[in-house]
């Protein structure tokens, strides 16, 4: 089985207070209706420092800045094949 897809949405303060809570639902969404629990590992992790360009999304090596509840899809599914 290849390597789980990390998912990693800060959840400082800053971050948080800029809607990452609505970002966290539309992830978890995209996860269920695309039947990806298997393949990807999402959670929440501490300030990566970027809070000037947040909200900040980590998908495996990668940071994705001004992160939001829409555009994010568009992230997902660039990044996770079907």
């Amino acid at each position: 089985m290849p390597n789980k897809t990390e998912i990693i949405i800060c959840l400082g303060s800053s971050c948080f207070a800029r809607g990452n809570k609505k970002t966290v639902q539309a992830i978890d969404d995209y996860i269920n209706k695309h039947n990806l629990t298997e393949r990807v590992y999402f959670h929440g992790g501490h300030c990566f420092g970027k809070c000037d360009k947040g909200p900040v999304v980590k998908i495996n090596n990668t940071y994705y800045e001004n992160v939001d509840h829409i555009n994010v899809i568009d992230i997902l599914a660039k990044e996770i094949e079907d």
